[in-house]
């Protein structure tokens, strides 16, 4: 069997999990990763190998790497871009990994790729070290449009939107990410209001909105504190309706809670019913919104529907269901549910589960139990 049938079979299945590794376990059996007699072959096998494992099992990317060293297999720009975005999918891996790579990388004259460099900002950002991706920005020289927007995302997560404006202002070309990556800062510093003001200067320069943009810009219309927000979203829906051949699911999802925060929630179950796909994002967001606008029933009529829908609920659902019981005093409702969450779909409560079954407990009266709970809680 040689490599380039195997490297054909690697790039038609590199997303299905069982096939990679059947696959990989035929290149380790041929002995076609350690063959070192001709360099390009085994690193292209271990490159599309890496590349692969990264949609499915990422740590293993790293691990494959470390072989690729020891057989003498040379790494190349797309090695490393694998090897950051490996590392990037966990605070841990990148941790961990982060500074070797980065020295393997500059040991080997590869960061002068822009593929290479703009990975290697997105894994400093994912540590949250604005300082190192501050550094790794300036050494490149000319950077390009898909490096300046890792670099205003990088200020957006850490907070410092100051930078992320001076960046912006002075960025020759911009893009839909460039706009939605402004925006994304300010939501989550929870300015809607500037964010939104950099949505509406986008659609005035002529931008095409992405699914991102429109996620945001609901987001902001959804917690804008005057009226003005409501009729601001009505407008971005209206905009979708008009430009969009289709209403995805993480659209649909965002004008959900959108209505459902505003306590429109006849405009929200339109929206529900209307979607052609949804994913357990979408039914989160519908019971959410019933269970906070006092209509707790419903919330937990639509999460047993779900079920028979053969959506598996989430952390997320569960915060909303607990919320419909502590609201409706079904103590013993909320207590099932609870103890559901581990014993049926294996989700560890969080402080979020925890919180409301002492609101549960609390707003039932039974103080002795909702004390003896707080002392039973892992944190």
């Amino acid at each position: 069997m040689n490599s380039e049938y195997l490297l054909q079979h690697l790039q038609r299945f590199i997303k299905r999990p069982n096939q990679i590794k059947q696959i990989h376990s035929l290149l380790i059996t041929s002995a076609l990763l350690f063959n070192t007699a001709s360099k390009w072959k085994p690193t292209l096998l271990y490159n599309t190998l890496m590349r692969a494992y990264l949609n499915i099992i990422p740590h293993r990317s790293l691990t494959l790497f470390t072989l690729m060293l020891h057989y003498q297999a040379p790494p190349n720009g797309h090695t490393f871009t694998s090897l950051f975005k490996a590392a990037s999918t966990s605070h841990s891996l990148a941790s961990l990994s982060c500074s070797p790579l980065h020295a393997q990388a500059l040991k080997r004259g590869i960061l002068t790729d822009s593929f290479v460099q703009t990975s290697l900002l997105g894994l400093y950002t994912k540590l949250g070290s604005l300082s190192n991706v501050c550094k790794v920005f300036e050494e490149i020289l000319n950077p390009c449009i898909v490096a300046c927007n890792a670099m205003l995302d990088a200020f957006g997560r850490n907070g410092d939107m100051g930078s992320a404006l001076f960046l912006f202002d002075r960025m020759i070309e911009k893009d839909v990410v460039s706009w939605t990556s402004v925006m994304n800062g300010f939501v989550r510093g929870k300015q809607f209001a500037k964010a939104f003001w950099v949505f509406e200067k986008m659609i005035e320069f002529s931008v095409k909105p992405s699914e991102a943009t429109y996620v945001n810009a609901l987001s902001c219309c959804a917690n804008l504190e005057k009226q003005g927000g409501f009729y601001q979203g009505r407008q971005i829906h209206g905009y979708i309706f008009r430009n969009e051949g289709v209403m995805t699911v993480f659209m649909g999802t965002a004008l959900i809670d959108f209505y459902g925060k505003r306590g429109y929630l006849e405009f929200a179950f339109r929206v529900f019913n209307h979607l052609l796909d949804r994913e357990v994002c979408t039914w989160n967001a519908m019971i959410s919104s019933l269970a906070c606008n006092g209509r707790e029933k419903e919330a937990l009529d639509l999460f047993e529907k779900m079920k028979v829908d053969g959506m598996c609920p989430n952390e997320v659902t569960f915060v909303a269901v607990l919320t419909a019981c502590a609201r409706t005093n079904r103590v013993e409702l909320g207590s099932q549910f609870f103890q559901s969450m581990w014993c049926q779909y294996g989700i560890v409560p969080i402080m979020e589960h925890y919180g409301c079954m002492v609101d549960l407990l609390g707003r039932a009266g039974l103080l002795t139990q909702a004390t003896e709970f707080v002392d039973t809680m892992p944190f």
